[in-house]
């Protein structure tokens, strides 16, 4: 097993690694809409802008372990407003994805997260 913490990422916000692989699955801790770049920036107005930068940060993470988003078999999608929010971001989220096979995903409605966050999305990939 290996546990990875990304040169040019800022620090978790919780006591975890930015991924940790096993047996070819990499699981990607949550991303959520911070600017990788200006992590205490404000995030992005609304729902659709907060998924597209949070499947950027996916990415980017994913990019970091010489992956991509189509890599991932697996997504848990966190949303504070699941009524409200769901339609706008599942067109964000598929506009993220490339063309073909999507993931497997789960989305729950919670009632808080973190830097009051729209949106967090957690990913499971798998090495080729």
């Amino acid at each position: 097993m290996r546990h990875h913490i990304f040169a040019g990422f800022p620090p978790s916000v919780s006591p975890s690694s930015h991924a940790v692989e096993a047996d070819g699955f990499v699981f990607l801790t949550g991303q959520f809409p911070r600017d990788l770049d200006d992590p205490d920036a404000p995030f992005p107005d609304g729902i659709a802008a907060q998924t597209t930068r949070t499947m950027s940060n996916l990415a980017r993470a994913l990019g970091a372990l010489g992956l991509g988003l189509e890599h991932v078999v697996s997504v848990r999608v966190y949303l504070t407003e699941f009524r409200r929010d769901y339609a706008a971001m599942n067109a964000a989220y598929a506009a993220a994805l490339p063309p073909g096979g999507r993931p497997v995903r789960t989305c729950i409605g919670v009632t808080a997260l973190v830097r009051d966050a729209l949106i967090e999305i957690e990913a499971v990939a798998k090495r080729p």
